[in-house]
């Protein structure tokens, strides 16, 4: 298997699990453990703060102990054997216990594979769109499959296309993996300075990490309050799936392009059009409280999200050495993709009560400062 099929395979593994534990935990902890939406939030939140704490912490301290490949498959297999421990769960003690360590385990897997990602673009000229558009497919078989699943056999089954998924991830990390992924790390000198430390005195790379914050925080509302959203508005909620997917679907062509696309793209005009189709997208919704506005502004994920997230990795593999790239990974999944999303879901969540247009809106007013930021220091950083 060569390695642009290698990652694009492990891509698709990761995603679809990403797919059923994201939407699908809290049906499965209200429903099959029986606990209330405020207790089950109350979990997933511990959760989502031990994911940012472990991947902000812990990931870049192991990959000065192991390669990433040794790292991905150690994570794998944990998440697996953690995962079988909610079967006989049913305390509330147990199920916070074990919904905060799978946290502490199982996201890391995510900023190891961009890792390794971005080492394979350095290394070997890898296509990064090209194989994460098979993650995007991933995580939509996955809705499917669960959605499925759950007509039939009712929620108790999201638990194990979970845990069919991970195991299958563990066996396709196993498999060969691409020579640069399994050179184990040199020890570090004494006198040297940990990558965390230098990427913390980086100006360009602070400036850069801010503007993900802001791009990947601004889709707070859409994640948690989008479902709702689109109940309010009188969408069935057979149809509710559907329009979701269309996100997806639109990421999944942008990741398979865009390798073409923004290849001669500086950073800061991908992050400029990110913000514009941020923009657009949590100002659209507000003004027009329409089915059809919100179906158009599914469009614009490719945009809001996959155009910033593009522009990172394609900072990181431009302008960091090998040995930064972790540390890189782990404060941009912990920051921009974890704690942002956390504090504003909280904000949006106030603001949706008031009105629920208002909680877009208020995503609105991180984007447009994102925008600001870029035009005052692309010039000064060249990015």
């Amino acid at each position: 298997m060569n390695n642009q099929k290698w990652l694009s395979l492990n891509f698709f593994a990761f995603f679809f699990t990403w797919g059923v534990f994201l939407p699908y935990w809290t049906a499965w902890l209200t429903n099959e453990k029986e606990l209330s939406v405020s207790s089950a939030s109350l979990i997933l939140g511990a959760g989502m703060v031990a994911r940012a704490l472990s991947t902000l912490l812990f990931f870049p301290l192991l990959t000065r102990i192991m390669s990433l490949r040794q790292l991905m498959q150690l994570l794998a297999i944990a998440s697996v054997a953690i995962l079988a421990l909610y079967i006989p769960a049913n305390s509330y003690f147990m199920l916070f216990a074990i919904t905060f360590a799978f946290n502490m385990v199982y996201p890391n897997i995510l900023p190891g594979m961009e890792s390794g990602a971005t080492v394979l673009m350095q290394m070997e000229g890898i296509h990064y769109g090209k194989s994460r558009s098979y993650g995007s497919l991933g995580y939509t078989i996955a809705l499917l499959i669960v959605g499925g699943a759950t007509a039939l056999w009712q929620e108790s089954a999201i638990l194990w296309v979970m845990l069919a998924g991970l195991a299958f991830m563990a066996v396709s990390l196993s498999a060969t993996s691409p020579p640069p992924l399994r050179i184990k790390p040199k020890p570090r000198n004494p006198d040297g300075e940990a990558a965390t430390a230098q990427l913390l005195k980086s100006k360009p790379f602070l400036t850069l990490l801010a503007v993900a914050t802001l791009l990947q925080g601004a889709h707070a509302a859409y994640y948690s309050y989008g479902f709702l959203y689109l109940q309010d508005v009188g969408v069935n909620s057979f149809y509710i799936g559907l329009i979701l997917n269309i996100a997806i679907l639109f990421e999944i062509l942008f990741f398979a392009k865009a390798d073409t696309l923004f290849k001669s793209w500086p950073v800061s005009s991908m992050l400029l059009l990110a913000g514009a189709g941020s923009t657009l997208r949590w100002i659209s919704i507000f003004l027009f409280p329409s089915v059809w506005v919100f179906i158009f502004s599914q469009a614009l994920h490719a945009l809001s999200f996959g155009a910033a997230h593009f522009a990172f990795i394609q900072y990181i593999f431009q302008k960091l050495a090998p040995s930064q790239i972790p540390a890189a990974q782990g404060m941009y999944a912990a920051i921009a993709m974890s704690l942002s999303v956390a504090f504003l879901t909280v904000a949006g969540g106030f603001l949706y009560e008031i009105s629920p247009g208002l909680s877009f809106l208020g995503m609105a007013s991180f984007s447009v400062p994102a925008i600001i930021v870029i035009l005052l220091t692309r010039k000064k950083f060249y990015y």
